[in-house]
């Protein structure tokens, strides 16, 4: 439990030297906790975010922040581990908010349809002159239901 007290960094231990350092940093006050993502989002730094996300829920977390402000690229095993973390912390029925969802990794989970599973937004936008109601909250419930059966494919 100590752990999610001390920022925390991926990759303790190993040489200093890499081409693409990776960090995440987190802090749980209150019952508020904070998952600070920089860097390369990949497959050697991906389990590196479900270990921050898990610490924080140990400290009975009940509203998680994950700032991917810093992260610089994301790859479809990054992407993997937020959808993880994501569900991790929806589980516990603790709130999720995500912040600083970059270019690179919003036109990622544009492309696969997940954009509103990470940032709230809806991946399709709706014409004024479409017909709104019970139809249009149809589509959206199917458009985040395909966006994570596609996520689900890359855990």
């Amino acid at each position: 439990m100590a752990r999610a007290r001390a920022a925390r960094e991926h990759g303790e231990g190993r040489d200093a030297v890499t081409a693409h350092p990776f960090t995440s940093r987190f802090a749980v006050r209150s019952g508020i906790a904070r998952v600070t993502l920089a860097g390369e989002l990949d497959l050697d730094s991906a389990p590196a975010v479900l270990e921050a996300v898990s610490a924080c829920l140990e400290e009975e977390a009940t509203s998680l922040c994950l700032d991917l402000t810093g992260v610089s690229f994301c790859d479809c095993a990054g992407l993997s581990s937020l959808y993880r973390a994501r569900t991790a912390v929806l589980r516990t029925g603790a709130d999720l908010t995500v912040e600083g969802v970059g270019p690179q990794l919003g036109r990622l989970l544009h492309l696969i349809g997940a954009e509103e599973l990470f940032t709230g937004r809806s991946t399709h936008t709706e014409s004024p002159h479409r017909a709104s109601g019970t139809a249009a909250a149809r589509r959206g419930v199917r458009a985040v239901a395909t966006a994570e059966s596609q996520l689900r494919r890359l855990a």
